[in-house]
């Protein structure tokens, strides 16, 4: 038996390497994820075990407000001189250094913009003088107030020199610096983990990056000779009190490199859920392709029973088949895998700045993974024609027909209970009824939905394919073609099930996206009475900001109402952390933003009172008069007095605090701007005095309302194109999906195709009906993923409407498209098949048994 399977494997290679590549793509996606994940934080390892190498203790103070690597950058809290005395004085301290490094030090290069970074921090310092790790390559160190000194991967980046005179963006407005230096790190490296560092005299770097003179905020020690690091450790962390973290040079590398590793866990995330999907899709392939292997060998399989093959002997044919593409599928698939996490890491490193990667590695989860996924999928894929074959009675040998269509009545029922499953799913995941289990439950629901509506598509695929199939039915090609793609319904809603998928999930996130932004911009349309907007796009973890003098003297330009600064930060508010903002002008917030007053007063602030909107004040249990205590990033604890409540909407913050205290936030700068004209005033006249104010600020624009709106929305377009991009692997598994059964279909018709030429069936004629078949199968299958996943996307739009997102807006233009596609798809896949059939020697289809 075991001969007898492998010859029939060998003799349909191309047919199983068709629906191998499908588990190819799939598990290239897995272990590339894997590989990708270990080649980067190896290489993290490697970045931060260089940036603590001189570092036997490091000392920080504890953090006012605690913040992941994803939420954004830290802010450390300062330590005062007093303490670096202190550290000296330990015993077994052979030299202590006060070190200001903190993120926020933007440098404007040679072409007036401001050198931006997509990850690594921009380093604001004190120059501490050279080392084993760091040495100055031009110039000299900073010694007065206006001289710095930066990193060699920041001059290439902002093609500057030394002698140049440079502005740079700190926690205060634009000052201009000469640039006297430039350094490296050892092993002729530019910088380490692409990091730009802009380096002052320590009075200028504690002014400007910590907002405080006499302050750092880490001290860096290297012990005496004989002192183990873990004893003097332990020692500092006696002498000092429980508001400061001591830890050694190791520790503070192994956790640096564990906060970035928690941000890169998500990316892998979704490498793998784009895995899933295209493992989903490729299931939907195998398992057609065995199926049509299982009926093209009806005749075979029976006459194995007939000379005493038992039923089992049968399923072990097929599922050995099926693991022997399961395992070259695998061994493809992680070679493939390989390859492409390689090249994402390269590509990570270049948007990174640079970042020095460690050795190409295949951890044991990526070789794992792929087998164990391979083989799993490829196996469950043909357990269910493998029973189909095991029940083949040996009488059907003698039959020329041994596979009639059986009736539908069984798969629909088990489509209606999955498709029901996934509903009740997806209505406790987007309900908020799962807890803590939301995201899988969602998902679950997604898989069960587009199991049961491909377990469905069979009940429907006939009416169907006949109504599209009447398009093309003016010729005698295109009335072959419609038959023959509704005359095995199970076949053709398989195959349309395949390109259902990729089409259906593109389709609910362009509705779920499209829907946001117009949402957005309807609301902010009816809610912001500004006609001027100043922002800038965000590029990395700090949101543009500009010089606060700004707003004074735009409110100084004729034609000019009103001009309020917005600030934002979290906080902790009574022990909860919440974001909160600072408004320059409390007025706006009637006047711009027309929120209401539910209680007491929102038209003016003291320094000591703070307005909540109406849902936070419930949740948070306060109400006017109640007294709250807020710490910021910076600076101690305040208690404020609620002075008013007002009306909660999408574009209006959580909680106000007076202008005075954003001095006090890890941006003290405004990251907005709105000015309001007063009647009769053109923004054409106003808009170009605006823009001359921020001339020192390069990293923000004024823009009118409208363009505002669409440069906030337009931020929404670069998830979806690269979801669209990601899922274009799972349409393009489809198209595999359609040339395969198409191949399959055309061998299993090697006679009936013989005959139709016989009889005066041309061979355009004969290319013309397949591609017909082809084009309907695939226009059958975008329609169905049009359907499924407007329904999935108007289901979430609707989960989301207390989230903001109340206008359901469907992308006509798009799901148009995707039905060109789908007929565009349909004539690439018939290529092959058709020329196949177009082919096939007469007298000898005639002759095929």
């Amino acid at each position: 038996m075991f001969r007898a399977t492998w010859k029939s494997l060998l003799a349909r290679k191309v047919r199983l390497i068709l629906s191998g590549l499908a588990v190819v793509l799939g598990v290239m996606f897995v272990s590339g994820a894997f590989v990708l994940t270990d080649t980067l934080g190896r290489s993290f390892d490697a970045v931060f075990a260089d940036a603590y190498e001189g570092v036997d203790v490091n000392v920080a103070a504890k953090p006012k407000i605690a913040l992941s690597e994803v939420e954004g950058e830290q802010v450390a809290a300062p330590i005062p001189a007093a303490a670096l005395e202190k550290v000296r004085s330990v015993s077994g301290v052979a030299e202590a250094t006060g070190v200001v490094a903190a993120d926020g030090a933007r440098l404007i290069g040679s072409n007036g913009k401001v050198v931006t970074s997509f990850g690594p921090p921009q380093l604001g310092e004190n120059w501490v003088g050279e080392s084993d790790l760091v040495k100055l390559r031009q110039g000299r160190e900073p010694r007065a107030d206006d001289e710095i000194v930066i990193n060699q991967a920041l001059a290439d980046a902002a093609k500057v020199k030394v002698g140049d005179r440079v502005g740079v963006l700190t926690l205060e407005p634009k000052k201009e610096f000469t640039l006297v230096g430039i350094f490296g790190y050892s092993g002729d490296r530019a910088s380490i983990g692409g990091a730009n560092e802009v380096a002052f005299t320590t009075p200028v770097a504690q002014r400007l990056m910590l907002g405080e003179p006499d302050v750092f905020n880490n001290i860096s020690v290297k012990a005496a000779a004989g002192v183990g690091d873990e004893t003097l450790r332990d020692d500092i962390a006696r002498t000092l009190d429980a508001g400061y973290e001591v830890k050694t040079g190791e520790q503070m590398s192994a956790d640096a490199s564990a906060g970035l590793k928690e941000g890169l866990s998500f990316f892998n995330k979704i490498l793998l859920g784009f895995a899933a999907v295209a493992l989903l899709v490729g299931t939907f392939l195998i398992l057609n392709t065995f199926s049509i292997i299982v009926a093209q060998r009806t005749r075979e399989l029976a006459l194995m029973r007939a000379i005493g093959a038992s039923g089992r002997q049968i399923i072990g044919s097929v599922v050995l088949e099926a693991i022997a593409v399961g395992l070259i599928a695998s061994v493809l698939g992680l070679a493939a895998g390989i390859g492409v996490g390689a090249l994402l890491a390269y590509l990570f490193g270049k948007l990174a700045g640079g970042l020095s990667l460690a050795g190409l590695g295949v951890p044991p989860a990526a070789v794992i993974g792929a087998f164990g996924v391979g083989l799993v999928i490829t196996v469950v894929a043909a357990l269910l024609p493998a029973l189909r074959a095991s029940r083949i009675p040996p009488i059907a040998a003698m039959q020329d027909v041994a596979t009639p269509d059986r009736p539908l009545t069984k798969v629909t029922v088990a489509g209606g209970i999955v498709t029901a499953i996934g509903a009740v799913l997806l209505f406790l995941g987007l309900g908020g009824h799962a807890g803590d289990n939301t995201l899988a439950t969602i998902l679950g629901g997604v898989l069960f939905a587009f199991i049961g509506v491909a377990l469905l598509t069979p009940l429907i695929s006939r009416p169907v394919v006949s109504l599209l199939g009447a398009i093309f039915a003016w010729s005698v090609p295109g009335k072959l073609g419609r038959l023959n793609s509704g005359r095995n319904p199970r076949r053709t809603a398989i195959t349309a099930a395949a390109l259902m998928v990729g089409i259906a999930l593109v389709t609910g996130v362009t509705v779920i996206l499209d829907s946001a932004k117009g949402s957005i911009s309807a609301l902010a349309q009816d809610t912001i009475k500004a006609e001027l907007v100043i922002s800038g796009v965000q590029g990395g973890p700090r949101p543009p900001s500009f010089d606060p003098a700004v707003l004074e003297k735009a409110a100084a330009i004729p034609g000019v109402q009103l001009v309020d600064g917005e600030y934002g930060d979290m906080a902790m508010v009574n022990g909860d952390r919440t974001w909160v903002a600072a408004s320059s002008n409390v007025a706006a917030l009637e006047r711009i933003f027309g929120a209401k007053a539910t209680a007491g007063d929102i038209s003016r602030l003291g320094p000591d009172q703070m307005l909540f909107s109406s849902d936070t004040a419930k949740s948070r249990n306060v109400s006017v008069g109640s007294t709250v205590t807020v710490q910021l990033s910076r600076g101690e604890a305040r208690t404020y007095t609620v002075s008013g409540i007002y009306e909660s909407s999408q574009l209006t913050n959580p909680v106000v605090l007076p202008p005075q205290a954003a001095r006090d936030f890890a941006i003290p700068q405004p990251i907005q701007g709105f000015v309001q004209l007063a009647p009769g005033a053109r923004v054409d006249d106003v808009q170009p005095q605006v823009e001359t104010l921020l001339a020192d600020s390069p990293e923000v624009s004024v823009a009118d309302r409208d363009a505002f709106i669409k440069q906030q929305t337009s931020q929404l377009d670069t998830p979806l194109r690269m979801i669209q991009i990601l899922l274009a692997l799972a349409i393009v598994i489809a198209v595999l999906g359609i040339i395969n059964t198409l191949a399959l279909s055309v061998l299993e018709r090697t006679r009936e195709l013989g005959l139709l030429r016989a009889i005066g069936l041309r061979r355009a004629q004969t290319m013309r009906m397949i591609t017909v078949e082809a084009v309907v199968i695939s226009i059958f299958g975008a329609l169905l993923g049009v359907a499924v996943g407007t329904g999935l996307g108007a289901a979430v739009v609707r989960a989301l409407k207390d989230e903001g997102i109340t206008d359901l807006v469907l992308p006509w233009g798009q799901m148009g498209l995707f039905l060109g596609l789908a007929a565009l798809i349909g004539v690439i896949a018939a290529v092959l098949p058709a020329i196949r059939a177009a082919r096939i020697n007469v007298l000898g289809a005639i002759a095929h048994d």
